[in-house]
């Protein structure tokens, strides 16, 4: 069995964790932040998990919400037309339902279990310089913290980064008190597209408070929902997001009419970053290599909402690519390949249709959206896709894709 350093405690450091403890492993976590003190801090995502990740945490007995987080079993698309009137609504079923766990609830019960399970929890920041000493005592280190100095070790992968600024800005607030929508009795994802200026998202979820929903703006930069900063107080920025949703999105501000309030004084995130890709090893100034995880490596925008899903996956991944390598040395050829593997079975097609969807859509995506309101099938497939991205380049990704599956159905499909 190996030793082995995972330096970051989100979904896939913590998973990624677990599962190597579980193998076996002698595992140490390190972490800028106790459990309490992420519990009492600021949101940290939206996080809405569909089939696939919620299967991966169920086969390492980490899914410790299941039974009190809402369940998603559809995903609504809405596109704003002149005047905001609502020109296109439909809603897909998902095959499974879909759920959302604040992570101040999910990533500090997962440390916790870790500890419980005699794993070894560092607090501590960690710098390049720290980490040049550290990895001299392990088999392998994972780099899981996506934000910080930390990052800067690892190289943008320009061929696969086609965005050097980001590409929306980024406005969350957790709340209580919103109505159901009335066209469905089931709760479900909620995409709200407005051309040319952005999307709002309306996300089922549990919090600390218990269940909840999270407004989630996403801005075109320089744009008219371009008006959040990280400094914003919270009540501002949910008067903020209202008012938005009042002038973009009507039908979905009728839902706050019952009166809405953030679900703490901590309840909103607000910010931008670039989407990259980078490359997966990191060389230390001692020589040292360390494996980049997850939104370290392979960072999306989240219009998606693949990031949490992404980075379930990236930890099952990395377990199978380190079960299946055995007693060998964690060198660069093991840590490339293992990476490689995650790439191409799962990060490739979830990057290319994030930034796909990015970008203003073209004629062929908007037939298909607007087909969605008249075949079921098309608004299913859609919604599922969400779960399975790899399918979107079977009929989503080119013109002549597109018309060959919308050829093969009729109305009633």
């Amino acid at each position: 069995m190996a030793k082995i350093l995972v330096v970051g405690a989100g979904q896939a450091g913590l998973q990624l964790a677990l599962g190597l403890q579980s193998d076996g492993h002698d595992v140490t976590v390190m972490t800028d932040r106790t459990p309490d003190e992420i519990r009492g801090g600021r949101v940290l995502s939206t996080q809405c998990m569909f089939r696939t990740a919620l299967g991966q945490e169920r086969d390492l007995g980490l899914n410790l919400w299941e039974k009190e987080a809402p369940r998603s079993e559809g995903l609504g698309v809405s596109v704003s037309g002149p005047e905001a009137a609502r020109v296109i609504d439909w809603v897909g079923r998902l095959d499974d339902y879909a759920q959302s766990v604040d992570q101040r609830v999910k990533m500090p019960g997962w440390l916790e279990l870790f500890a419980e399970r005699g794993g070894k929890v560092v607090v501590n920041g960690v710098t390049v310089s720290d980490l040049d000493l550290l990895v001299r005592g392990y088999d392998l280190t994972l780099v899981a913290a996506g934000k910080g100095e930390l990052v800067s070790m690892f190289a943008r992968d320009a061929e696969r980064s086609p965005y050097t600024a980001p590409q929306r800005s980024l406005a969350v607030s957790y709340v209580h008190g919103l109505g159901p929508r009335p066209e469905h009795d089931f709760a479900a994802v909620r995409c709200n597209l407005v051309p040319g200026v952005g999307e709002l998202f309306v996300i089922p979820a549990l919090t600390l408070s218990g269940p909840c929903d999270i407004l989630f703006w996403e801005g075109v930069p320089g744009g008219p929902l371009d008006v959040f900063e990280p400094a914003l107080e919270p009540e501002e920025q949910l008067r903020r997001t209202l008012d938005l949703m009042r002038t973009y999105t009507p039908w979905e501000y009728e839902r706050t009419l019952g009166g809405v309030e953030l679900t703490d004084a901590k309840g909103t995130l607000a910010g931008r970053y670039t989407p990259v890709v980078r490359r997966p090893v990191g060389e230390l100034p001692g020589g040292g290599l360390v494996l980049g995880v997850a939104d370290v490596v392979v960072a999306n925008d989240p219009i998606t909402g693949q990031g949490s899903n992404t980075a379930a996956k990236c930890a099952t991944s990395y377990l199978d690519s380190i079960r299946a390598h055995g007693d060998q040395p964690f060198d660069r050829a093991f840590m490339e390949s293992a990476f490689e593997t995650f790439w191409t079975t799962a990060a490739s097609d979830v990057t290319a249709w994030t930034n796909a969807m990015l970008a203003p859509p073209p004629e062929h995506v908007l037939q298909l959206i607007g087909a969605a309101g008249q075949i079921p099938a098309v608004a299913d497939r859609f919604a599922n896709g969400f779960d399975n991205p790899s399918d979107f380049p079977n009929w989503f990704f080119t013109p002549d894709a597109a018309n060959a599956y919308l050829g093969s159905l009729t109305p009633q499909s």
